[in-house]
């Protein structure tokens, strides 16, 4: 579609708000810019590449795009399909689009995301909205600053646009929370979108952004861009702050991108990483930073790579056929491109990926440690306390009973075991890529596919990343045969994981496979407004 303007009112938080009228400049930011030959701007699909090269031709203005994405969310979040995936919009953002068309083309240029659309995962502290985390009791929580994230992206020039609904404080994988209610798959609005992060997943799938913002302590931020046919990182620990975002383990929380294509995640990544004082062990990243992640995308990318198929992590039954068919033939068109692909396994996988989950032990701590961070300011004060006010969606209760019973967690004897555990899993996956010469160890992020709204994500494949803190990238590998509530067919994801560090690998992996015929397609249930 062509970008319109037009005033909407976007119901949010079940309360209709009015957004300012969009805001017109006469000029674009780049009117000296050449328009010769200027591709057609589609906002469907659309990269950053692609915006920009829009906004340089003219075709575009910041505000006239941001209102497009606003205009959508209005069409199709409450509205249609309802896919309910965003909680707030910012009441700012065209009056923040209309200040960068003022800007002039160099100071523009200088920017990497300028006027890039962000859908944050709600639980990114914003100093200009609420970071809610889901719940009712977090509703009007205003933190005193942006997170670390939010500061990179907007001092790159993104426009934060709207948050998203997630898994109440990120618990777990559906996407229901107390104050945001259930959100639908776009290609199955019968499914859920993956979790936590699913409303970022549902969200970016269906156009309402460019780029979103993802939490992963389990598989969160893999889980709904397997689910949603996207793009989603989970960087290496130490590589992104996780300073300034509601927590759940102190070990396992990791930040990342959630995108359509692989280089609007690395160049999204490139904003994002580094040092931050406020997360110690960011410093283990000093030097590890290359000058840009999409230095690594090549289309020829496959072509001499050795890659290890882990079976342990296939299904066997009749419901895995979906999944393992879309694997296969992800394999087959890897081994075209030039990759070996080796059937590998890890000897005692089962036994030394068992509950290994530091969640219980370290959420208590640190969730009081985040709301002493918001002062005089915090709803509650506690753990405790947020148990008994009783708003919380009932599908955490178990999870939020079982941290709050533990008196001194980090103590535990039990606790201090499970963190020696992980250096075992750490070292059997380094031996597998050692002695099969592997670049990536390769898996279906899900062994099934993503479960129908009601029921709890099984099967997921997110413990070898979680677990030993190497970095793991989920993309689209094709759907499942076509159904009744999913015309298109259901996504399915397939990831890659590599040694710490080694997301410069990945990327280039992962963009060759893409540029080879790409395996995403947008859901049917928001077709382009006309």
């Amino acid at each position: 579609m062509r970008v319109q303007i037009s005033d909407c009112r976007l119901q949010i938080h079940r309360v209709r708000t009015l957004l300012a009228p969009s805001i017109l400049v006469a000029t674009s930011i780049f009117a000296d810019a050449p328009t010769e030959n200027a591709t057609r701007f589609v906002l469907e699909e659309t990269t950053i590449r692609s915006i920009h090269a829009a906004l340089y031709s003219r075709q575009i203005t910041c505000a006239q795009l941001t209102r497009a994405y606003l205009d959508r969310i209005d069409a199709y979040d409450h509205k249609g399909p309802a896919l309910n995936a965003i909680l707030a919009v910012n009441p700012r953002a065209i009056e923040a689009a209309a200040d960068m068309d003022r800007l002039d083309a160099a100071t523009a240029a200088r920017r990497p995301l300028h006027c890039i659309p962000v859908v944050l995962k709600d639980n990114y502290d914003t100093a200009d909205m609420a970071t809610t985390g889901g719940s009712v009791t977090l509703a009007e929580s205003h933190p005193p600053a942006d997170g670390f994230v939010v500061k990179r992206l907007r001092e790159a020039g993104a426009i934060i646009l709207a948050k998203a609904n997630l898994m109440e404080l990120a618990w777990s994988g559906t996407t229901v929370s107390s104050l945001g209610g259930q959100t639908r798959n776009p290609y199955d609005l019968t499914r859920t979108p993956g979790g936590s992060s699913g409303g970022t997943g549902a969200a970016i799938a269906a156009n309402f952004g460019v780029l979103g913002t993802g939490t992963d302590t389990g598989q969160s931020i893999r889980s709904p861009a397997s689910a949603n046919s996207l793009v989603g990182v989970r960087p290496t620990r130490g590589l992104v702050s996780r300073a300034g975002i509601i927590p759940l383990s102190s070990t396992q929380d990791a930040a990342g991108p959630i995108t359509r294509t692989v280089e609007d995640a690395a160049r999204m990544l490139d904003v994002i990483a580094g040092y931050d004082p406020a997360d110690p062990i960011t410093a283990f990243s000093r030097g590890k930073v290359p000058k840009s992640y999409t230095d690594a995308l090549t289309k020829d990318g496959l072509k001499g790579a050795r890659i290890g198929l882990l079976v342990d992590f296939l299904g066997k039954d009749p419901v895995h056929r979906p999944v393992n068919t879309v694997v296969e033939d992800a394999v087959t068109k890897m081994t075209a491109m030039g990759a070996t692909v080796v059937r590998v396994t890890i000897p005692g996988l089962d036994a030394l990926t068992r509950d290994l989950s530091l969640i219980n032990f370290e959420f208590k701590p640190a969730f009081n440690a985040y709301l002493a961070s918001l002062g005089a300011r915090a709803p509650v004060k506690t753990l405790d306390e947020f148990i008994a006010r009783g708003e919380f969606h009932p599908s955490i209760r178990s999870g939020l009973l079982a941290a709050q019973k533990i008196a001194d967690p980090l103590s535990s004897a039990e606790y201090k075991q499970m963190l020696l555990r992980r250096n075992d899993l750490r070292q059997a996956v380094m031996t597998l890529l050692a002695a099969h010469q592997l670049d990536a160890v390769l898996y279906p992020h899900q062994r099934r596919l993503v479960v129908p709204i009601g029921e709890d994500q099984v099967e997921r494949n997110g413990v070898l990343s979680n677990s030993t803190g190497f970095p793991a990238i989920s993309f689209p590998g094709g759907f499942s045969p076509p159904s009744a509530s999913a015309p298109g067919g259901v996504p399915v994801g397939i990831e890659i994981l590599g040694p710490e560090w080694s997301e410069p690998v990945l990327f280039r992996l992962a963009y060759a496979y893409q540029e080879g015929g790409p395996a995403r397609r947008p859901p049917s249930s928001t077709p382009p407004l006309r």
